[in-house]
């Protein structure tokens, strides 16, 4: 990822200095209350597990994720746990088997949180992790296994770590 790129994704996200000799993991209890955080935890552990779409985006929306109409998560797919209401899962979309989504990153000095929106039929992948700050456009795919770590237009494939545009032939042997 280049420079550039990567200030585009930092630009969506909002910087939280924290102080002391420690990391910023360390004062997690002071960005976010430990038992909102408890709860969290507890509603995806279940959402993790249960076989029930229905039962899973009701869940979700419980603890603040936006989940649209006819959305599927897989199994052992894991929204963030500190801030699950800073992710919006749009009409049809998928999450696919063991996907992270991430809404927020803990640094040494800092710790970031960013928004995160999956468009209208889009797909993420078995395995992939979205880091805070992307959308995912509408209709948009992630191959298995990829890291996206910037935005991705409607309608486009992308695959690795860091995820990157594929060509469309490329993309045709993924389905």
């Amino acid at each position: 990822m280049s420079d550039d790129e990567a200030e585009r994704r930092h630009h969506g996200l909002s910087r939280h200095p924290t102080t002391g000799p420690r990391n910023s993991l360390y004062h997690w209890p002071d960005a976010k209350h430990p038992l909102r955080v408890m709860l969290n935890y507890a509603v995806i552990v279940l959402c993790r597990i249960s076989p029930s779409l229905r039962l899973k985006n009701w869940l979700l929306r419980r603890i603040g994720v936006g989940v649209g109409e006819g959305v599927a998560w897989g199994l052992e797919s894991t929204p963030d746990v500190f801030w699950p209401e800073l992710i919006t899962v749009e009409k049809h979309a998928i999450v696919g088997y063991d996907a992270t989504i991430l809404c927020h990153e803990f640094l040494q000095e800092e710790y970031r949180t960013g928004e995160v929106v999956v468009g209208e039929r889009a797909m993420i992948g078995a395995g992939a992790i979205v880091l805070p700050g992307v959308e995912i456009g509408p209709g948009a795919q992630v191959a298995a296994n990829s890291l996206v770590a910037e935005d991705v237009p409607a309608d486009a494939t992308v695959a690795g770590v860091p995820a990157e545009p594929i060509a469309t032939d490329e993309a045709q042997d993924l389905d």
